[in-house]
Parts: C-alpha cells; structure tokens; sequence
C-alpha cells in the first residue's frame, strides 16, 4: 500500500473519530445534525420549521442550557452567534424565555477571545447603548464575574466597555469603568485610553480629558506620546496653549514621555494661528532644548503665521533656511511670502521673489500670478502686468473674473484705459465685456467713453 493511501486512510478514520466524539457537558439535544445546520449561515424560521432535530432542540432550550451552551469551548464561538442572533431576532414561538444579560456576556468574552472584535463591539453596543437591552455599568460588572471567563478576556472585556462608552459619549461611564478596572487591578490599555482622550478632544472637553490624562499617570498606565499630542491639542483649540506647553515640559521633567515633531506642530501652529509670537518663542526654546527638529509642516505653520501678520521678513528666512537644508520647497509656501509683500506694496521684493521661484525650479501656479499681479496692479505697474499676464495665457491658465477686474482698477488707476484697449485689439489679452461694462465713477466713464470710440472706429 502507498504512502499516500495510508495517509487517506489515516485521514478519514480521524475525522470519523471527531465526530463521535461529544464533550460530557454538551447537551445530548444538540445531535451533529442540529449543530451542522446552526453551524452554517444563521437559522431562520424556514429552517426552524423543518428540521425536526431543530425542533426538538429549541423546545428543551431553557435559560441555564443556553449558558451552558454559550460556555461550551467545543462549540465554535461563530455557532453560538448565529443561534444567539437567531433567539434574539426570530424566537420561536415555543421558546419561554429571551437571553439574559448573563448571556450576553458570555458570548461577548468568547467573541473577544476568538479576536471576533467587530461582533463583539456590536453586541457589546446593546448592553451598554441601547435603550431597551441597555443596563447600567455596576449591575454588567458585578454580572461579568460570573461567566466562565479568564483574566485577559476579562481585562480585554472592560477595555472594549470602556472604548465603547467612549465612542458614544457616555464619557461618565467611561470613567467608572477606568475607576473600577485600577481598583480591581484590571490591566488597562494604552491605546484604549488614548482612544478616549481623542473622543473627548472632539467633543470639546478639554477640562475632562486632563484630568483623565491625571489619572492615567496617576494609575501607572504607559503614557504614550500620541495620548500627550491628544491632551495639548485639545488644550490649544480652545485657546490654553500655555498651559499645553506648560505639560510638555512636566512630562519631559518627569521623563514620563518625551514629545516628538507632532506634539511641537500642534503648539506652533496654535501660536501662529493666533499670533501669539511669545508664547512661540517659548515653544521654540523648548524644541531646540529637546533636539527635535522642524518638518515641512514646522515650516508651513511658521511661515504662514509670519506672513499673516506682517513679519515676511522671518518668513523669507525660514524659506532660505529650507533650502539650505534640501528640503522640497513648494509653490504654496512661496505664494504666502508674495502675497505678503503684494499687501504691504513691495513691489520689487515680489517680482525678486517670483524670478527666484524660476531660479531654484519651484513650479508656479495660478495662485503664484494673482499674488504677483495683484501687487503690481497695486504699485500702478501696469506695464508688467501686462507680460504676466501673457505668461498665463501662455501656460494655459486661466484669467478669472476678479484677477481680471482688479488689472482693469489697475490700468483706470494709473490712466492707461486708452492704451488697454489698444492692446486688446492686438489679440494680446481679451477682457471680457462682463469685466468692463457697469463700472463706476471716473473709471466707469473713461472705459465707457473708449468702448465708444472703439466701436465708432471699428
């Protein structure tokens, strides 16, 4: 006989021995036949009415056997659901009772130890959230310890509680459950807490999540640097950035966590934003202390609060400092230094900045030229208008109605309305009738008096 033969044989004499095999705690009601057809997709009334096996099993089913049932390791957790969902959403009607919390409770732990999360979330959402199942935190806790359930599973079992409450703002119970599981020695997870410290930053409770972060440290679980990040960006948008600096520099002094490039961008930011440029020095003195370097994103949050605010000449020399790093510089930080110099009417200083794009080969883009033009049309220096705006066209893009009505104020501004229309008669840009029909004042009645010449001579 072949080797491969044996093997077959060996094979189906195996499979023949599991099943007969029944474990001494499972009920002789639930023959292969009814666990073979709970096994499979979920049981349905269809199902229920023919198979008499079925029949005879859900007849005898009481409340204790189900939780000898939900308890059984020889039955696959995946079983257990789909009999479990089927009592809860198609009961027969020969069935005298419904699944308890108890029961409830047991699947979810064999859920969380088959790593089934997803199903488990879902039916643990029902016990906690939903208005008719739903059961308050004491009454699930003290019921817990009477399923069959190890430590982990348990811990696993009041981490998942806990992220639940969280995820639906039931941030009181959340904190109870975090109470319980530190006097009950319970191991609380990390990422759990952080977790709820974000669900509270988007709901705007910054006094909450402090003093949730005070009772992590307080407990002893890991601090990471993300549940630092969560807690000062919290506290910056609501405006406490010192305070936020302030427990970075508690958690570095403690050498608790240190922060990283994410934690500073969240300061900067918030200090650039609102121009709070002492408080960014402060900010700034604390990185270089810690050795953490700026990112692409230090350097957008820095320049663009400089621009903001009229300081372009620290914005240019962050600029400069880039280069000098090899970092990619983009168009959109060099469009923010020149509309900043357009506003403040450095003409000149917009046009050096703009060749010196050309130079270093940063692409330019559409919002490049309106800063650019804007600017000049501002200086009265039409003429140079003029050739940008051929540029555009020559690129291909497009010359929007407000880019086009501000050269048009630019060209009225300086008296060159007649020389304007002369150009556009050369085909050299076309401003379109929307742009120059309605205008008001001295400028309105000089493009009004041109178009009548023009259409008199055309």
């Amino acid at each position: 006989m072949s080797k491969q033969v044996c093997l077959q044989s060996f094979l189906r004499t195996l499979r023949t021995a599991k099943k007969g095999l029944r474990p001494h705690n499972l009920s002789p009601l639930l023959c292969q036949e009814t666990l073979e057809l709970i096994s499979g997709s979920p049981p349905s009334i269809s199902s229920f009415s023919s198979s008499s096996s079925l029949t005879a099993f859900l007849s005898e089913l009481d409340l204790p056997s189900l939780r000898r049932l939900l308890s059984d390791h020889y039955i696959p957790s995946s079983t257990c659901l789909n009999l479990f969902n089927f009592l809860l959403r198609s009961p027969p009607p020969s069935l005298s009772f419904q699944p308890d919390l108890r029961s409830h409770l047991i699947l979810i732990c064999r859920l969380l130890k088959a790593t089934n999360f997803s199903e488990a979330v879902k039916l643990m959402k029902s016990v906690l959230v939903d208005q008719i199942l739903a059961h308050p935190f004491p009454l699930i806790a003290d019921e817990l310890w009477s399923c069959p359930a190890k430590p982990r599973t348990v811990a696993k079992f009041f981490n998942l509680m806990l992220q639940v409450y969280s995820e639906n703002r039931l941030f009181g119970e959340a904190l109870m459950a975090f109470d319980y599981m530190k006097g009950n020695g319970i191991e609380i997870n990390e990422r759990t807490c952080t977790m709820h410290l974000l669900a509270l930053k988007r709901c705007g409770e910054v006094r909450m999540s402090v003093d949730f972060f005070d009772r992590m440290i307080e407990s002893g679980v890991p601090i990471s640097v993300y549940s630092l990040t969560a807690v000062v960006d919290g506290l910056c948008r609501s405006g406490e950035i010192k305070m936020g600096r302030e427990l970075v520099e508690e958690m570095l002094s403690r050498g608790t966590v240190r922060p990283n490039v994410v934690t500073f961008n969240v300061l900067i930011a918030a200090c650039s934003k609102r121009w709070n440029f002492d408080e960014l020095e402060s900010v700034l003195r604390l990185m270089e202390e810690v050795a953490v370097g700026f990112n692409l994103k230090t350097y957008k949050f820095l320049i663009d609060g400089f621009t903001s605010s009229g300081k372009v000449g620290d914005a240019k020399r962050l600029l400069a400092e880039m280069h000098d790093k090899g970092l990619r510089v983009d168009a959109h930080l060099y469009n923010l230094i020149i509309n900043a110099y357009s506003i403040s009417g450095a003409a000149e200083s917009t046009v050096s900045l703009f060749d010196e794009m050309t130079k270093r080969g940063v692409v330019k883009n559409p919002d490049t030229y309106w800063a650019l033009i804007s600017g000049l049309c501002r200086a009265g220096k039409m003429g140079a208008v003029r050739g940008y705006m051929r540029e555009m066209q020559r690129k291909g893009f497009e010359l929007e109605k407000v880019m086009l009505e501000t050269v048009m104020e630019g060209f009225c501004r300086v008296g060159m309305v007649d020389s304007e229309f002369r150009w556009q008669r050369k085909g050299s840009v076309v401003l379109p009738s929307s742009v120059l029909k309605g205008r008001r004042g001295n400028c309105g009645n000089r493009v009004r008096k041109v178009r009548r010449k023009e259409s008199a001579v055309g």
